[in-house]
C-alpha cells in the first residue's frame, strides 16, 4: 500500500506553500516477506529553514550523527516465512540496494535483531509486535 507524502516549502517572500503531494510506494524486500518499508523523509544533516521543500540527501537507511529519518514500515505476520527456493545472496543484494545500510546492522544468527547508533521512535498502528532486547526480556507492544 502506498503512503501519502505532502511536502511544504516557502516562497522567497516567506509564504508557506505545498510543493508536492505524492504517493510513496513501498519497498518489499524478498528477504523480509510480508514487510513493507516507506522511506518518507530525512536528511543527513539538521534541517535548515527556510526551505523550498526539495528532498534532502538521505542515501543510507539509517542517518549519520546529526541526521534524521522518518519512515513507515509494516511487518508481516509471524506465519510468513522465506520461500524454500529463495536465492539468499540475490535477496541480500536486493536488500542492500533498496535499503542501504540495513543489512550491515542485522544479526544473521538472530533474525530481526539489529543494533544501530540511532534513537528509534516506534508507534504500533494496528496489530502487535514483541520487542525483544539483548538480555532476553520481551515486551508485547500493541496498537497505540
Amino acid at each position: 500500500m502506498s503512503r501519502r507524502l505532502v511536502v511544504t516549502g516557502q516562497t522567497a517572500d516567506g509564504t508557506s506553500v505545498i510543493v508536492s503531494d505524492t504517493q510513496v510506494e513501498p519497498i518489499r524486500p524478498a528477504l523480509l516477506p510480508g514487510a513493507e518499508f516507506h522511506r518518507l523523509w530525512g536528511s543527513d544533516s539538521p534541517p535548515q529553514l527556510p526551505t523550498d521543500g526539495t528532498p534532502p540527501s538521505q542515501p543510507g537507511y539509517f542517518p549519520p550523527p546529526g541526521g534524521y529519518r522518518f519512515a513507515f514500515f509494516t511487518l508481516g505476520p509471524e506465519s510468513v516465512t522465506l520461500p524454500a527456493d529463495l536465492d539468499f545472496n540475490a535477496a541480500l543484494t536486493e536488500l542492500a540496494t533498496k535499503l542501504p545500510g540495513l543489512p550491515d546492522v542485522m544479526e544473521p544468527d538472530r533474525p530481526g535483531m539489529h543494533t544501530t547508533d540511532t534513537v528509534d521512535l516506534d508507534l504500533v498502528v494496528s496489530g502487535e509486535i514483541w520487542l525483544e532486547l539483548d538480555d532476553g526480556e520481551e515486551v508485547r507492544v500493541g496498537a497505540g
